[in-house]
């Protein structure tokens, strides 16, 4: 088995303008990893993704990137602005150009990066709308062409700011179900983003609760026990803390019952494997 990380980040530091908005960053990626990045708004989550994707340098620490990522790349879904959504493009044309990575100094798609993008789609069960307009879609749909247009990029990790944002209740569980499918059965590791305390502990295996600095790293299941989550639950319940679309303003003892279901769900992975 390889032990060798996706990601390491040693005591990082990420800024602007000489100002340090993440600080103090240890973080360890493995290939299967489901890791959620939970926090208060402004609490320097994109920061950190910026770091990781490389478009910011550290100030401080370092970061260390398998050679797998060095060379594929990682697959990123952004939150998506207005404009986006609006994208005037075929489902294949979006879910192709996830591929440009790939294509060097050729100026056409190879049969094999068609190929690729085409299992893709497949995969996330979009083929039926390969010949659609992407503006036209549903969100839950655009979701999975995204994902399907980062999975060209690499197989390897992927990386989501707040994919459910503005997503509807059967949306949002469908996208988990389908993150669930790539993480456990085509083993791909996922860095997601997410006010969804719920579902983020129930479908991560690790959590990472930023607050400009690391107040929480470690099993999903040690979470919910954590000083770190009962501050953040307070916080949500005393109003302080403003949820956006998909987050729950939730209890901790309510949330016991979502902790079993996690710890159940991950025995009857750990025996399937």
């Amino acid at each position: 088995m390889n032990n060798t990380p996706l990601i390491q980040c040693t005591h990082v530091d990420f800024g602007y303008d000489n100002q340090d908005a993440v600080v103090d960053v240890n973080l360890r990626v493995d290939a299967g990893d489901y890791i959620c990045i939970v926090g208060e708004n402004g609490s320097g989550k994109s920061t950190l993704i910026k770091g990781l994707l490389g478009l910011l340098k550290p100030t401080a620490g370092t970061i260390w990137l398998s050679e797998d990522l060095k060379k594929g790349g990682i697959g990123y879904l952004p939150q998506q602005t207005a404009a986006q959504k609006d994208f005037p493009a075929t489902v294949w044309e979006v879910v192709l150009s996830g591929c440009l990575g790939r294509m060097g100094r050729l100026p056409f798609y190879s049969r094999d990066q068609k190929k690729l993008a085409a299992e893709n789609m497949e995969k996330l069960g979009i083929t039926p709308l390969k010949n659609h307009c992407y503006r036209e879609l549903s969100g839950g749909q655009q979701q999975r062409v995204l994902i399907a247009r980062a999975l060209c990029a690499t197989s390897s990790l992927l990386i989501l700011d707040e994919p459910i944002t503005g997503l509807d209740p059967m949306a949002i569980q469908d996208f988990y179900q389908m993150l669930r499918r790539l993480n456990r059965e085509d083993h791909v590791a996922i860095l997601m983003v997410s006010h969804d305390l719920r579902n983020a502990v129930e479908e991560a295996n690790k959590i990472l609760h930023l607050q400009k600095q690391v107040l929480f790293y470690g099993p999903a299941h040690d979470y919910m026990n954590s000083q770190a989550a009962g501050h953040f639950f307070h916080e949500k319940e005393q109003g302080r803390c403003k949820p956006t679309a998909g987050c729950h303003a939730v209890h901790l003892q309510a949330d016991r019952s979502v902790l079993e279901n996690a710890r159940e769900r991950r025995k009857e992975h750990e025996r399937d494997c």
